[in-house]
């Protein structure tokens, strides 16, 4: 596993480096091409982000060069504010498609704020926003079911219906295990949202969610104490009905992982996670991290497994460390695969980039590819 960067068009906004943001898949859909959309977050100088970006492939290079487009959306409305730990999620109604946006903290009101407490932070007010991508508004809905203002949950989406599962409160300091169903009916004119309280949820938080088929996820990681982490695994699958959740036997995990303080990560897509956990010991070791792979695989009776940790990996050479966010993936066209240079020992050549408007060279593009030198 090697980590590349990564350019940006040159129309692309500034995405500021940004810790737990909410991040939304967006798959392609009625010509719309895939995209990511990415709101809030914690900047480098602990500030809080209000910005909401929509992530997509500009273009892919013949030398396995990729170009990301970042565009920042104004949103108008009941602007939601600047938070991070929330969950933003994208439902579809009747022929229509609009964002979720749950959750989340931000600093006091500046009015509350003193010297003491001037990083003091706050659960958001549990008012759940939706929000138009084609137009950019926004709307504000407060909800009777929805009493307290939770962060770090997790925010599964079917259709028109969003389950959040676990988060913490913390005027209460606690984790309750409730799952929350929150149905959307974009309707001529003004929406219809419906919340229904269910009790039996999970008690965790900043959880790893990973697909592992249509709308089936297996939810590892997080925690379910302040000093706890949570070693189980659960299975979550999203139907007609309803959600049904069933746990599955974890990985066998290594001495490194059961007796760490903290870990983090994301999904890597096709049932793949990768997580992180920080090195410790005095002075701090050179490798500041040991990272790990899980993947969890399909049985032939249609249920998911978890299979083993791999091998930890520190082999990610002159990188930019991981933060603990959301990992973003977009997918390849298998043709795009075949006959790639991914393999051991390929090479990346940067110079090969600079030059590439300026000068050809010649690309093999599958096996059976006939090139003529005097054309």
């Amino acid at each position: 596993l090697k980590l590349r960067a990564i350019s940006f068009s040159n129309n692309s906004s500034y995405l500021p480096p940004l810790r737990c943001p909410a991040v939304a898949h967006f798959e392609p859909r009625d010509g719309s091409p895939e995209c990511y959309l990415i709101h809030g977050g914690r900047t480098p100088n602990n500030e809080l982000s209000s910005g909401l970006y929509m992530l997509s492939v500009d273009s892919r290079g013949c030398n396995r060069k990729v170009t990301l487009q970042c565009q920042e959306k104004e949103l108008v409305g009941d602007v939601p504010s600047a938070r991070y730990g929330h969950t933003l999620s994208v439902i579809h109604s009747r022929g229509k498609t609009a964002c979720v946006l749950f959750g989340g903290r931000s600093y006091m009101p500046s009015s509350e704020r003193t010297t003491e407490n001037w990083n003091s932070v706050v659960d958001c007010p549990p008012q759940v926003f939706l929000i138009d991508l084609e137009f950019g508004c926004s709307s504000a809905h407060t909800l009777p079911e929805l009493t307290d203002g939770q962060s770090f949950h997790v925010a599964l989406a079917r259709e028109d219906c969003v389950y959040f599962l676990g988060g913490h409160i913390l005027s209460s300091d606690c984790r309750p295990p409730r799952l929350i169903r929150l149905r959307v009916e974009l309707l001529l004119g003004s929406p219809v949202i419906t919340c229904t309280v269910l009790q039996e949820g999970l008690s965790i938080t900043s959880a790893i969610t990973s697909s592992v088929g249509y709308h089936e996820y297996i939810i590892f990681g997080g925690y379910q104490s302040e000093t706890q982490k949570r070693m189980e695994c659960t299975y979550i699958g999203l139907d007609d009905v309803g959600v049904h959740m069933e746990p599955r036997e974890p990985p066998q995990w290594t001495s490194e992982i059961s007796h760490s303080r903290t870990w983090f990560g994301g999904s890597l897509g096709k049932g793949s996670a990768l997580f992180a956990v920080p090195s410790e010991g005095n002075p701090t070791p050179p490798d500041a991290y040991h990272f790990y792979q899980v993947n969890f695989q399909k049985e032939p009776d249609g249920e998911a497994s978890t299979q083993g940790c791999s091998q930890e990996s520190t082999d990610f050479e002159d990188s930019a460390p991981l933060e603990d966010s959301e990992e973003l993936y977009f997918g390849r066209e298998p043709h795009e695969l075949e006959d790639s240079s991914d393999g051991e020992g390929a090479t990346y050549n940067e110079e090969d980039e600079e030059d590439e408007s300026q000068t050809g060279y010649w690309v093999k593009c599958c096996l059976s590819c006939q090139v003529d030198p005097n054309t």
